[in-house]
C-alpha cells in the first residue's frame, strides 16, 4: 500500500474542496491517460487496486505512472461511541483529487488495450474519470 513513510502532523483539518487542478492536469510520461471530473478523496486501497486491475490487463507489456500519492491521513472514531472526547485515531491515508487531475499515465501498449485497462481501473475509483490521450483523435 502507498502511504508516506513520516509526516509532520499526524492528523489533519479536513479543508475544503474547491477549484480546479493546477497541477499535474497534463499527460507527462505516457501516451494514454486517465483523468478526474470532480472532486474527491482516493484511498491508498483504491489506488492499488486500480493499480493491479491495469497491470493484469496489460499483462506487464506496457509501462505505467502513478500520479497521485495518498499523503493525508484520515481519522476515524471507534463504533458506537459517544459523540465528543476529540479527534479520532489515524486510520487511513487518501490522496486529494480535484477535476482536471490525471491519475494514471500509460505507455507501450495499443490504444484500445489501454482504453479497456483504463477502464478497469476507472471501476476501482470513487471518482468520474475519462480517458484522454496524448495525441488528439483523428476525425
Amino acid at each position: 500500500m502507498l502511504m508516506p513513510n513520516k509526516v509532520k502532523h499526524r492528523k489533519v483539518q479536513k479543508g475544503r474542496t474547491c477549484g480546479v487542478s493546477t497541477r499535474g492536469n497534463e499527460i507527462s510520461f505516457g501516451d494514454y491517460g486517465l483523468k478526474a471530473l470532480e472532486h474527491c478523496w482516493l484511498t491508498n486501497r483504491q489506488i492499488e487496486a486500480a493499480r493491479i486491475a491495469m497491470t493484469r490487463h496489460i499483462k506487464r507489456g506496457g509501462r505505467i505512472w502513478i500520479r497521485i500519492f495518498p499523503d493525508r491521513p484520515t481519522t476515524s472514531k471507534p463504533a458506537e461511541t459517544r459523540m465528543g472526547s476529540g479527534k479520532g485515531a489515524p486510520d487511513g491515508w487518501v490522496a486529494v483529487i480535484r477535476p482536471g487531475r490525471i491519475l494514471f499515465e500509460m505507455e507501450g501498449v495499443d490504444e484500445a488495450t489501454a482504453k479497456e485497462a483504463l477502464r478497469l481501473a476507472q471501476m476501482k475509483l470513487s471518482v468520474a474519470t475519462e480517458f484522454i490521450s496524448r495525441t488528439p483523435p483523428e476525425e
